[in-house]
């Protein structure tokens, strides 16, 4: 198995010891369109829940997608939406969150380096000890799901993380 090690970023010039393979985003992609004087009456928010307008719920989940010829993932920390109903039932037994059968619900990440990924069908598997639920895509073409299935080479994670380097000067300004 190869290892990942550091690189040379072509869109910054400078060496970085690691190649990042893991990215989150804090709050559902609904979260950016609001005002910031209306963000607190309008969700309730932490690290892992999220409540928008008392109506729309949401939970913090794990795309995992194997780096092909090695043993780790590249990681996405997304937003997943789910019912009331699906939301409170979680919600109610957090602590023991294997229990759940796998549940339904539609991405509410914008995911960069993707075309379009809000609402893309996911399934989410609960996991013991806090760790967040896997996040299962519906098989489609969509290049996400395909990644997802066959797996990314190192290269596309390398490309990933030049894309998204803090040093990168034409990506779009937030």
């Amino acid at each position: 198995m190869t290892s990942i090690t550091g690189y040379t970023c072509n869109c910054c010039g400078e060496y970085h010891e690691e190649l990042p393979t893991s990215y989150g985003n804090p709050a559902p992609v609904y979260y950016y369109d609001v005002a910031p004087e209306e963000l607190k009456d309008r969700f309730k928010l932490d690290d892992d829940l999220c409540i928008m307008d008392n109506e729309h719920f949401f939970i913090r989940g794990c795309i995992e997608i194997p780096i092909i010829n090695t043993d780790e993932h590249l990681i996405w920390g997304v937003w997943v939406s789910l019912s009331e109903a699906n939301f409170n039932k979680t919600n109610s037994i957090w602590d023991k969150q294997e229990l759940l059968e796998p549940m339904l619900g539609w991405l509410s990440t914008a995911l960069p380096c993707y075309p379009d990924t809000v609402n893309l069908k996911a399934r989410l598997h609960f996991r013991p000890n806090g760790i967040r639920p896997y996040i299962e895509l519906e098989p489609t073409d969509h290049p996400l799901a395909v990644e997802y299935r066959n797996g990314v080479t190192i290269e596309r994670v390398q490309e990933i993380a030049e894309e998204l380097c803090v040093n990168n000067d034409n990506r779009e300004k937030e």
